[in-house]
């Protein structure tokens, strides 16, 4: 992208420049992904996150790959880019705006020449030299102007996914044009168009130049380009972030790329992918993953299996026993069970809907919660107290910050804290302990080289996140000195 004045690529680089599009609310994948964590950011294949494989696998093309991702998120997506040890720039999002406009302010971002690749940070495909041997064959179709699709070649007869229709072939560019895009089908039709074997489903995947995207944009969403135009002409770099002008991003029109343009597009193209791939759009999904046993039961974690069938087990915590079921789910996680029929997993996002609207904060929320500087899991609370186990990465801090309305008292059991009380510092070694009363400014460190765990004891009449005053912090959260913010 050209951001800040200087393009992001060097002449060795590639001549396709991915990018990474991260929405999506968490809800199908519940209780496991969740609002606060998506499931792009959960460990579902093999301890790494769908984004981390994604970023993976899009360095067989560039080891520079863009995302674009809500600024809540912002640094999960960090976390995942650095595992991945990829470099890019994260534009965030101040809202969601659905796929047109992520993409929109990608291009608007980028040289006019530039061969984008727009991928799905949420998918899962093994073969990565694969996918990439079929991404490249769309170079020219690219080059040539037209907006390049990749179609899965179906495996069994989906309802969950849109199609593609493909048409004659484009010659000379490895290519054929799009015929026609399809609604998800009912069973019947997706049972016909399986047997017919002449239509795709559609990946969400799509290269084209940025200047072909923009003209498209132009020509049949010009009021999405326009709102992205003002949102891009007012982004403020924030180290690897890049944060649009809200307002503007705001008032732009929620819309997917599908119906801003590609249906009313008359330069699509569409390749073929024949490789493994799954959106791992639901339980059944995730199921698919692990391997089966003979009696078609799939295992994770602790899991145990009796006198069971066709049954699905995730127990990363505990040991969760199966005992004479069939055709079920089981998530278990640390503060929410689901059990549904295989049948029925595609109402999860139902049952999270009705957790929301019950006021359930396990609807949205994990009890394990991520920032910057590691992670803090709720343990325990009552009235006028919270226990909290705080784990801080090496060499990172906490904000330095008072709290209005409560007291703390840090005790470390693992690795060594430096901390800031007021005008002292103090290094406090396991099995010590340490008292910040309300009001005092203070501060967390992780001097050391291994994990820092300390137990929190919150105490006071308000335990919110958001009574916290920051002062100074690392990762550029002080809103101003003396207002409190959350997180």
């Amino acid at each position: 992208m050209n951001i800040a004045g200087k393009d992001t690529f060097a002449p060795e680089d590639a001549a396709i420049h991915p990018v990474v599009l991260c929405g999506g609310s968490g809800t199908r994948l519940w209780p496991l992904s969740r609002k606060a964590l998506p499931k792009q950011f959960v460990p579902l294949v093999g301890g790494k996150s769908l984004l981390q494989l994604t970023l993976e696998r899009l360095s067989h093309l560039n080891q520079h790959i863009d995302c674009v991702a809500s600024d809540d998120h912002r640094f999960l997506v960090q976390e995942a880019v650095d595992a991945a040890k990829v470099t890019g720039t994260q534009v965030l999002e101040p809202v969601g705006r659905n796929t047109a406009a992520a993409m929109t302010i990608a291009a608007l971002l980028a040289p006019a020449d530039d061969l984008l690749l727009f991928a799905p940070a949420d998918h899962h495909v093994p073969d990565a030299a694969a996918f990439a041997r079929t991404i490249r064959q769309g170079i020219p179709a690219a080059a040539a102007g037209y907006i390049v699709t990749f179609g899965v070649v179906p495996s069994f007869p989906s309802t969950a996914y849109g199609y593609i229709h493909p048409g004659d072939a484009l010659a000379g560019l490895e290519s054929q044009a799009v015929a026609r895009f399809i609604e998800k089908p009912p069973a019947e039709r997706a049972q016909a168009m399986l047997l017919d074997g002449g239509y795709f489903w559609n990946a969400g995947i799509f290269l084209v130049r940025a200047s072909t995207l923009i003209d498209a944009m132009r020509q049949h969403s010009p009021d999405i380009l326009a709102s992205c135009q003002r949102a891009t002409a007012g982004i403020k770099p924030d180290g690897n972030f890049m944060r649009l002008d809200a307002p503007a991003f705001e008032g732009c029109r929620s819309e997917s790329i599908d119906y801003a343009v590609l249906e009313k597009h008359d330069r699509v193209a569409v390749i073929p992918f024949a490789g493994a791939w799954s959106d791992v759009g639901s339980w059944n999904a995730v199921a698919d993953l692990q391997p089966a046993d003979a009696d078609g039961n799939r295992a994770s974690g602790h899991a145990v299996m009796l006198q069971a069938r066709n049954t699905f087990v995730h127990a990363p915590l505990r040991p969760v026993v199966a005992l004479g079921t069939e055709d079920l789910i089981i998530i278990d996680t640390q503060d929410a069970l689901l059990v549904a029929r295989t049948d029925s997993v595609e109402q999860v996002k139902d049952v999270v809907a009705l957790l929301s609207a019950s006021g359930h904060s396990e609807a949205t929320q994990h009890r394990r919660v991520a920032r910057p500087w590691g992670a803090y899991d709720s343990v325990d609370s009552g009235e006028r107290f919270q226990v909290k186990r705080l784990t801080v990465k090496p060499g990172a801090k906490l904000s330095l910050q008072m709290h209005h309305h409560r007291a703390e008292h840090w005790v470390v059991v693992r690795g060594t804290a430096k901390v800031t009380r007021d005008n002292e510092t103090l290094l406090v070694q396991e099995n010590e302990s340490v008292y910040i009363p309300l009001g005092t400014v203070h501060r967390l460190e992780n001097p050391g080289k291994v994990m820092l765990e300390v137990i929190e004891v919150q105490s006071g009449s308000y335990l919110g996140e958001d009574d916290i005053v920051r002062y100074e912090d690392t990762y550029g959260r002080v809103v101003s000195v003396g207002r409190p913010t959350q997180g």
